[in-house]
């Protein structure tokens, strides 16, 4: 079993997986007779066919060091994760050699952060980790599987970088 250590979620790190939905700075435009900051268009949707949609997932909590034994990806669309709640949780992701993920990194996230996996990018398991929570989740909504799952020979073990 390979450890495979914790990281702070950054825009820069996560990038070849997919975007960091996060405000900062300043707010792209005022709305609502400027009693509203907008940030605005902060994930790349990218879907083959189907549609957008829009859904609330309810994931049970996670203890680390948490066995990573499981990835999936989807083929015909991007997926975002938005928590309902400032909780953190766990993203985990790996680029793909010839259809298998390799190289599982993890990152934890911070209060207000949400990520979009790319399509085709594969993610472990929706993973809060304090408490069961609730995720807004934006996805591609169509007729053909959008689901392709790689269960790992020899699991990765993921572990905090803290003491």
């Amino acid at each position: 079993m390979t450890d495979v250590v914790i990281e702070p979620l950054t825009a820069a790190a996560f990038a070849p997986y997919g975007d960091v939905i996060e405000p900062s700075g300043a707010p792209t435009m005022m709305i609502n007779r400027g009693k509203c900051g907008r940030f605005h268009d902060l994930a790349s949707l990218d879907f083959a066919d189907g549609k957008a949609g829009i859904s609330v997932f309810e994931g049970e909590p996670y203890a680390l060091p948490l066995t990573l034994d499981l990835m999936e990806r989807h083929p015909l669309g991007s997926q975002a994760f938005l928590p309902l709640s400032s909780d953190p949780f766990l993203v985990v992701v790996a680029a793909d050699n010839n259809g298998v993920p390799v190289e599982p990194r993890a990152f934890i996230t911070a209060p207000g952060q949400g990520v979009n996996y790319h399509r085709n990018t594969w993610h472990g398991v929706l993973t809060p980790l304090a408490r069961k929570s609730l995720f807004a989740v934006v996805d591609r909504i169509g007729e053909e599987n959008n689901l392709e799952e790689h269960s790992f020979e020899v699991a990765h073990r993921i572990i905090s970088a803290g003491p």
